[in-house]
């Protein structure tokens, strides 16, 4: 199941949490199709202007930053690239379309992949 955790300053993040959890499900769902809906997992996580650092200092106006937990094997795929690729536009062009242009240059989307049997859920290891 793919899992999405934004990161962002908590000023910029507030009120727009309903679009942003809905535009970047839209982006899972773009790639992996409509079955992906119902288990694309949003994580919105609001950092204070000063938790947030860039070269040894508070940084000034960060772009949100994604992680996209993902299955390791989908990395093995033949198409991986271009299913990486598709991944990384559609969730950059989704935190734009909430945020604005500006934060475009800016937006970091971090593909992590999940050996499987590495996950569990509920206590217990799960097999994928």
């Amino acid at each position: 199941m793919p899992h999405l955790t934004v990161h962002a300053l908590e000023t910029d993040l507030a009120g727009r949490e309903s679009a942003l959890i809905e535009a970047l499900t839209d982006a899972v769902v773009a790639v992996y199709g409509e079955w992906a809906r119902d288990i694309a997992v949003v994580h919105l996580i609001g950092l204070p202007v000063s938790r947030w650092g860039i070269g040894g200092k508070p940084a000034q106006a960060p772009a949100p930053s994604v992680t996209f937990g993902i299955r390791e094997a989908a990395f093995d795929r033949p198409d991986a690239e271009q299913i990486a690729a598709r991944l990384v536009s559609g969730v950059t062009d989704a935190v734009v379309a909430v945020f604005g242009e500006g934060v475009r240059a800016g937006v970091t989307v971090e593909l992590v992949g999940t050996p499987a049997g590495r996950t569990g859920v509920g206590g217990v290891l799960t097999a994928d």
